[in-house]
């Protein structure tokens, strides 16, 4: 046999290394660096089907708004500049509304937008206004595009809480567009049943019901004075009493849903939702099973943007305001813009003042502002009172540092 040149001779060992033999730690270290390897691929291709999931049924009902101001695509990083958001919530029965309201889901003859919100959060520095307006508003409805490509005409005067059931959610943003002159980019509508899941998703929202405590027979809502977590259908009735709260009226109505909302809004910007993955996650899929989004605001990545912009914005700078009105001259049971009151308004949020509440924080005394037990310490963060926008005693609210109570009817 050849003897092959020494330049052919293979080694299995290096002539300058020792070989060591494998021991138990190697190879565990090895079989649990496979493993975490494998749980990343997975969790990348569940987060990667998770979200493709929440953009394809958030996509399917979406509405395109008539209107609204051009907006640059999805980023990562928060959104740039001011944007303007509508909320509305209708009237309309689900599976699980109908096991509790019953005969107030039979016979309806069109769906009423009763909840309209306008959340507009400024550029730097961010500030967030919600302004509410009465379902009872009369304005002036423009000519709008249906979403079956159909044309709805101009009304001269009609209540806002029939405009969705005249042309839909974008008539609705625009008609509250062209009253503020902030027209909305992003809108959703939420109903009933996305109202009951979306509160139980987050595990309740914490209220205040002053003395003697809040009962409306009209909605089966009976709560004892005192803080309580409503979730599911109990939140639903605390949202919709009318009767139960105040002078029965529906500027009342709105004081007490201003309560639910910046009670809402502190748990939601808390780490107890924020910080839990599980919450987020399932928060996020109740979302997408419950509203009908613009087609600007059906994408994941751009919730994402919005939620950023936001997330940093002192309570005190979360603001929450009822549109203010005047009784309508036609109709003592309606009411209509109080012109000056609202440009005040508006001119302070173009011009991105933080605002200063002077008319208290119910006009109809829907609830009742609990006195602090103790002056809090100054917030060196916050803007010096003097520059802030002082606004007419004829706009209520509260900030989202400000605690309210129910104001019930009983006494």
């Amino acid at each position: 046999m050849k003897k092959l040149p020494d330049a052919l001779h293979r080694s299995t060992v290096a002539r300058h290394a020792t070989l060591s033999s494998p021991t138990r730690t190697s190879t565990g270290l090895k079989l649990l660096g496979a493993a975490l390897g494998a749980v990343l691929v997975a969790a990348i291709a569940v987060s990667a089907f998770v979200v493709i999931d929440l953009a394809t049924r958030a996509t399917e009902d979406s509405v395109v708004l008539e209107g609204a101001p051009d907006i640059a695509p999805p980023a990562l990083g928060e959104f740039p500049g001011a944007f303007d958001l509508l909320l509305t919530g209708t009237d309309e029965c689900g599976e699980i509304s109908r096991q509790y309201l019953g005969e107030r889901c039979e016979g309806e003859e069109g769906t009423l937008n009763d909840a309209n919100l306008l959340v507009h959060v400024s550029e730097n520095p961010r500030r967030v206004t919600v302004i509410s307006f009465p379902r009872d508003l009369m304005l002036r409805v423009p000519s709008c595009t249906r979403e079956d490509g159909s044309e709805a005409s101009e009304m001269s005067k009609q209540p806002l809480n029939t405009v969705f059931a005249h042309a839909g959610l974008s008539c609705v943003a625009k008609t509250v567009g062209e009253l503020t002159s902030f027209p909305a980019g992003f809108a959703a509508k939420l109903s009933f049943d996305g109202v009951i899941e979306m509160t139980n998703a987050i595990g309740g929202v914490d209220i205040c019901v002053a003395e003697p405590g809040l009962s409306d027979e009209h909605t089966g809502l009976n709560l004892p004075a005192g803080m309580h977590t409503v979730q599911g259908v109990e939140a639903l009735q605390f949202l919709r009493t009318r009767h139960g709260v105040g002078d029965e009226s529906d500027l009342a109505r709105i004081s007490n849903q201003q309560q639910y909302m910046s009670r809402l809004a502190k748990k939601i910007l808390s780490a107890d939702v924020l910080g839990d993955p599980a919450t987020v996650l399932r928060l996020a899929n109740t979302v997408a099973e419950n509203i009908v989004p613009s087609a600007e605001l059906s994408n994941p990545l751009r919730l994402g943007q919005l939620a950023l912009a936001i997330r940093d914005v002192p309570f005190s700078d979360f603001v929450f305001v009822q549109f203010p009105t005047l009784t309508d001259p036609d109709d003592p049971d309606r009411v209509v813009a109080d012109e000056d009151a609202a440009a005040a308004l508006f001119a302070a949020l173009a011009a991105n003042q933080p605002l200063e509440l002077t008319g208290g924080v119910s006009p109809n005394e829907g609830v009742e502002e609990v006195t602090p037990s103790a002056e809090p310490a100054p917030d060196p963060t916050s803007t010096p009172d003097e520059e802030r926008a002082v606004l007419p005693s004829e706009i209520t609210g509260v900030t989202v540092e400000q605690e309210t109570c129910s104001a019930g009817n009983l006494r």
